[in-house]
């Protein structure tokens, strides 16, 4: 059992510590317990007890309380950025570090919104060192096992499998059936108007019975699904007013309520708050139930619509209504790794000093991001995807990626990203799924 030593014991340290290495982990301030100890050990302090350790010398953030400007200057160590330098067995405090990173420490200092009141990607430190591409803690605490295993050949990390999750934002459940009579006649005349005859015909087709609604593409992700034993979260929009960028139909609508219920019983099902919730417990509270009128049963998970997300009262709200696991982060405005991680992790609210049991999911790839923001091809999102594939798989991480029903159509506009999606899936899963039956 890895035995830790530290002059104090407080609720950042055990936070951070149980989140890189395992609730198994012991902490002492004994040093007497710490020099009888004949499992491994790791010495965090500033002065050394026995020979036989690994010491990291502290920073001091994990020691301190309340939220302030931390002066950070990173350098390379082992091909990796680090940051909060000390002297010991490693160059830097790995959990002081991982605990600013992990627990979004900057986020919770002051900044400059974007429209939608949200922390952009270009005012993290991940983006101005140059590692918001890499899952750069866990990187860190695999260097940190094989130190430990150095120096205690017995010594093995807690091993962790690599996993990909599949999730789906709805957002609009149908391009045409189901809204409101006068959108579709103000859509089909303005189509009209701008010699837009291939949305008129596809409109008429629909309507007539004799296309598909195009974002109706829940059949075929469930062959995709099926043929490579994914296990998929979708999202629903359940605005009760549509306004703004909130453009689902009806949560009341029989045709919603028939598509949650199909879904509820296949997958599992989270709620995508609307932006007219503003962290509103009450208002979330009523999309919550909509879902459940629906069929869909308590619903525990949720990711905001538009990753809005303002620490803490997005995440505080979220509790209050009754959420347990959370799917937003992630940046909006590029993909990347938001907090350096790629495993669950449970909340830290720097505000109370508080270890919390909401659980976070990393997602590190978006859709709309990567054509809107980043504007790159569909073949270059595939790209992108398949090196967060490479550099989950090797840490043993969680891969959840984003796509919309919207962005998977047969449409010309999508249908390569349709495509893409599929290729991606069939590279990296056909092999998986052929190992697994031998």
């Amino acid at each position: 059992m890895l035995l830790i030593y530290s002059s104090y014991i407080n609720t950042r340290l055990s936070y951070i510590v149980a989140t890189l290495l395992g609730e198994s982990v012991s902490i002492t301030t004994d040093k007497d317990v710490f020099k009888q100890h004949h499992g491994e050990r790791i010495n965090y302090s500033d002065e050394s007890i026995t020979e036989n350790e690994c010491r990291i010398q502290p920073f001091g953030l994990l020691n301190e309380t309340g939220i302030d400007e931390q002066q950070i200057s990173c350098r390379w160590w082992k091909d990796k950025k680090i940051f909060f330098e000390t002297h010991g067995d490693i160059p830097f405090d790995i959990f002081s570090a991982s605990f600013y990173l992990i627990t979004r420490y900057e986020e919770y200092l002051p900044y400059a919104p974007d429209e939608y009141g949200r922390y952009e990607h270009t005012n993290s430190l991940a983006y101005k060192e140059g590692f918001l591409d890499s899952p750069l803690v866990n990187q860190w605490v695999a260097e940190l096992g094989n130190l430990l295993t150095e120096k205690f050949p017995s010594f093995q990390l807690r091993v962790t499998n690599f996993r990909l999750i599949p999730t789906y934002d709805i957002d609009i459940a149908y391009s045409y059936l189901y809204h409101p009579l006068y959108r579709n006649v103000f859509g089909f005349y303005r189509d009209l108007l701008l010699g837009k005859f291939e949305a008129v015909s596809e409109r008429a087709g629909v309507y007539s019975g004799s296309k598909k609604d195009p974002f109706d593409v829940y059949d075929w992700l469930d062959e995709l699904h099926k043929k490579y034993q994914l296990e998929p979260i979708y999202f629903f929009l359940m605005a009760e007013k549509r306004k703004g960028k909130d453009k689902n139909i009806a949560p009341g609508a029989r045709a919603m309520r028939n598509l949650i219920k199909r879904h509820h019983g296949k997958y599992a099902v989270g709620i995508h708050p609307s932006l007219q919730t503003k962290n509103d417990t009450e208002i979330i509270k009523k999309e919550l139930g909509f879902l459940l009128k629906a069929g869909a049963g308590k619903v525990t998970r949720s990711r905001q619509h538009y990753i809005r997300i303002r620490f803490p009262d997005t995440y505080r709200s979220l509790v209050d209504a009754g959420i347990t696991d959370e799917y937003s982060m992630g940046y909006s405005d590029s993909n990347g790794f938001r907090a350096s991680y790629v495993l669950p992790f449970s909340w830290y609210d720097l505000c109370s000093e508080t270890h919390t049991s909401l659980v976070i999911h990393p997602f590190c790839f978006m859709d709309a991001t990567a054509s809107f923001q980043q504007r790159v091809s569909a073949e270059q999102a595939w790209e992108e995807l398949t090196e967060y594939y490479e550099k989950v798989r090797s840490v043993g991480g969680e891969l959840i990626s984003i796509y919309h029903n919207h962005f998977l159509t047969e449409q010309d506009e999508w249908i390569e990203w349709r495509n893409r999606y599929a290729l991606f899936l069939a590279n990296h899963f056909n092999n998986q799924m052929a190992s697994a039956s031998i």
